[in-house]
């Protein structure tokens, strides 16, 4: 059973957790946004979201012919078609939540995201891809559990 994210301090006041939500807009980002929801007993309004997304970097041989404004806003509206539901389902929610994006392999950059942003639980959807070692979990999910420090809740 899991213990409860928000707790109290000495003082009694409840201790607010920073919550990294990687999403990709897939319907294991809607299994997982429901399941927060679902549990308000650990997961509501009084913590603090992040929603992060990783869209995948523009090689660097392309990237040679487009504008670095170009690329920007290439990221941005990829980003933007992941975001914009999560954003939307948060606020009826009451979560307080920030969106982000980063450009790179979604691994290796959710991790550093969540070290470098003081992230105290990442949770995320989970699903199965063809590899035999990346059946049980998905290619994404494996690929963070190997990189992330912090604790992590996988929502199937």
């Amino acid at each position: 059973m899991l213990s409860r994210p928000q707790r109290s301090g000495n003082n009694g006041k409840a201790i607010i957790m920073k919550i990294l939500l990687p999403v990709d807009g897939s319907d294991y980002t809607t299994r997982m946004l429901d399941y927060l929801a679902a549990h308000p007993e650990w997961f509501g309004p009084a913590h603090e979201y992040t929603a992060l997304t990783a869209v995948p970097a523009i090689t660097a041989h392309a990237a040679r012919f487009v504008s670095r404004a170009d690329c920007e806003a290439f990221y941005r509206d990829t980003a933007e078609e992941v975001l914009a539901p999560v954003r939307a389902f948060a606020e009826r929610q009451g979560w307080r939540i920030e969106c982000r994006h980063v450009a790179g392999h979604a691994p290796e950059a959710i991790a550093a995201f969540a070290r470098q942003h003081g992230a105290e639980v990442l949770v995320m959807g989970s699903h199965g891809r063809s590899a035999l070692s990346n059946v049980v979990l998905g290619s994404v999910t494996t690929g963070v559990l190997a990189r992330c420090a912090v604790p992590v809740l996988l929502i199937r």
